[in-house]
């Protein structure tokens, strides 16, 4: 973590920011809960357990300021609810979201749409910078418990 933790702080250094401690305590509890999609009030609650003194505007900012610097990205499946994950750092479009329907279970999958993207940029003449995919369906144990009902 502290690797990642210093790379950001480089790019941060790099686009005239500084790491704050307030930032600092931001990204820590983003790279604890990297699988987790948190959105902005659970990434404030858990970073309140850490700086106690922040505030939810100081969140957001940070969360706003990492999006704008492409550090990690803002989701949004549908729920109204925004979430966040890192960005890849060796793809800018590195996988796909599976979404339950019934109960709200997230799933990642791989990119599986290279092959489909250089066919539109070649047949197409145009060139894609990103896409965002998700499937929404139900998952196998909401399947399940319907099944049995």
């Amino acid at each position: 973590m502290q690797e990642r933790l210093d790379q950001i702080k480089k790019q941060l250094h790099n686009e005239n920011f500084k790491l704050t401690p307030q930032r600092e305590a931001t990204l820590r509890v983003l790279l604890e809960n990297e699988e987790a999609h948190l959105s902005a009030e659970e990434i404030f609650m858990l970073v309140k357990q850490k700086a106690p003194d922040i505030g939810l505007a100081t969140v957001y900012r940070t969360l706003d300021l990492l999006c704008e610097l492409k550090i990690i990205e803002k989701l949004n499946f549908g729920d109204g609810v925004a979430r966040y994950e890192f960005r890849s750092e060796d793809h800018p479009h590195h996988h796909h979201h599976l979404i339950c329907l019934k109960c709200g279970l997230l799933f990642e999958i791989e990119d599986l749409l290279d092959d489909l993207e250089e066919r539109v940029e070649r047949d197409h003449k145009f060139k894609i910078v990103d896409h965002r995919v998700s499937f929404l369906g139900y998952c196998a144990s909401c399947l399940d418990k319907e099944s049995n009902d």
